[in-house]
């Protein structure tokens, strides 16, 4: 994305995850279109990296991942991991463990929004990145494709773990079990994006939520983020009891205080994202 650039720096990892802090917003671009974005371990790394990042400081209150060029991710590109030499029994295991499943669990944990601009195909672990994001707004030319069954491989990713919860059970099963390319008007249907827009309309679309996010009660967002991930896997009386403890200690942050004030004297609030 044009508005977007890299941060000052030699590394030249800089130049394949572009990173970029505007209006209290982390944009994160894969930068490989080359290669549709195809993610390469440490590209994955720098990621993580940049999600625990957005958590840790106060002056982000958003995050967007996109890309360039006519991919949003094509998978991943292990070319360039670490490792190597005879596969021994709980390898593939542990490469899923240490890479791909960190890396959704990083969106999923991290403590600010994070939007997915998806600007192309998403297929694979690509797709996954995705759908791990708290919303989605995909390009008209963008398609998801799960695409592991057309090489023989069983989804990873989180793939069995997100998709369900999204779409349910059987719907994702017709994903996962085809591979077909789902173009992003049947994905929006299906309740895998939030919002399908023109091409040249996907980054306006994109910065106006994310700065619309960052302007919010970032910690209540946070805590509402944890509080809906966690109910698709609790029973009623541990979901109930996670709320309760999340408005106690919502009540003590400044945001809280200001919005009801704001109520209370008829005005609009300001937030500042503590």
């Amino acid at each position: 994305m044009t508005s977007t650039s890299p941060e000052a720096g030699t590394d030249p990892l800089d130049s394949l995850v572009l990173h970029a802090t505007d209006n209290a917003v982390s944009w994160i671009t894969l930068n490989r279109p080359e290669a549709m974005n195809a993610v390469t371990w440490d590209q994955r790394e720098r990621v993580i990296s940049l999600l625990a990042q957005a958590s840790a400081d106060p002056g982000i209150r958003a995050v967007v991942i996109t890309a360039t060029g006519r991919g949003f991710c094509a998978g991943a590109d292990l070319r360039g991991a670490p490792g190597g030499g005879e596969r021994v029994p709980g390898d593939v295991a542990r490469t899923i463990k240490l890479g791909a499943q960190r890396l959704i669990a990083a969106v999923l944990d991290c403590e600010k929004p994070v939007i997915a601009a998806v600007n192309g195909t998403a297929a694979g672990i690509g797709a996954h990145l995705a759908f791990a994001c708290d919303l989605v707004i995909a390009a008209e030319p963008a398609k998801f494709i799960e695409v592991f069954v057309r090489r023989g491989l069983v989804p990873d990713g989180g793939g069995a773990y997100l998709l369900p919860r999204l779409i349910g059970p059987q719907r994702a099963k017709e994903l996962m079990f085809f591979g077909d390319s789902v173009p992003a008007t049947d994905a929006e249907r299906l309740g895998l994006v939030n919002r399908v827009v023109p091409a040249d309309e996907l980054e306006k679309t994109a910065r106006a939520w994310a700065e619309r996010l960052a302007t919010g009660p970032t910690r209540a967002i946070a805590m509402t983020k944890q509080l809906v991930n966690a109910a698709l896997e609790s029973d009623r009386t541990t979901a109930f009891a996670a709320e309760a403890a999340a408005q106690e200690i919502n009540m003590t942050t400044a945001d809280a205080n200001e919005g009801v004030a704001s109520f209370v004297e008829r005005r609009s609030p300001s937030y500042e994202g503590r």
